[in-house]
C-alpha cells in the first residue's frame, strides 16, 4: 500500500473495514488513560511531596529544641516524622499499588483494545480530526515532517 501524498502516515491511518464507532471508542478509551496517566503524575507528586515535607521535619524537630520547645519537638519527632499517610503505608507503596493494579490493568486493556480492533494503531481519532482541521498546503498544517503539505 503506497504512502498518500498528503494525509497521515500508514501508522495513523485507519485500517479497512474500522468503523467511525470503533474509532470514537478507541479515542475515549484513550482519552480516558490520557486522564489516568494525569492522575499518576500527580499521585507521584504527592509521594516527592509527603517524603521531602518528611525529611523537613528533622530541621524543624532540631530548631523546636534548640528554642527550647521540647515536648512539641518530642511529639512531632515521634508522632509525625515517618508515619504512615494511610494505615500502613506510605507513598511509594501507594504508587506501587497503584501502578501494579490498576494503571497496569488500565494500559493492558487500552494496548488489548487496539491490537484487537486496528492493528495497535495509536490515536486514530486524534489523526482523522487533524485531517479535518488543518489547512492543506499552508505552512504549519502539513500532514507530518516532511511531507511538505
Amino acid at each position: 500500500m503506497g504512502q498518500q501524498a498528503d494525509g497521515p502516515d500508514e501508522r495513523h491511518r485507519r485500517p479497512d473495514g474500522v468503523s467511525d464507532a470503533t474509532v470514537a471508542a478507541l479515542g475515549k478509551l484513550s482519552e480516558a488513560l490520557e486522564c489516568v496517566e494525569r492522575a499518576r503524575g500527580h499521585l507521584y507528586s504527592v509521594h516527592q511531596l509527603i517524603g521531602h515535607a518528611d525529611l523537613m521535619l528533622d530541621d524543624a524537630v532540631e530548631q523546636f529544641r534548640a528554642a527550647g520547645h521540647q515536648r512539641l519537638a518530642d511529639r512531632i519527632d515521634t508522632e509525625l516524622l515517618g508515619r504512615n499517610v494511610i494505615a500502613g503505608r506510605w507513598t511509594f507503596q501507594i504508587v506501587e499499588d497503584f501502578d501494579e493494579g490498576y494503571h497496569a490493568l488500565f494500559r493492558e486493556l487500552d494496548q488489548q483494545a487496539r491490537d484487537e480492533l486496528v492493528g495497535g494503531r495509536r490515536h486514530l481519532y486524534e489523526a482523522e480530526m487533524k485531517e479535518r482541521r488543518r489547512s492543506r498546503g499552508r505552512p504549519g498544517h502539513e500532514a507530518r515532517p516532511g511531507s511538505g503539505g
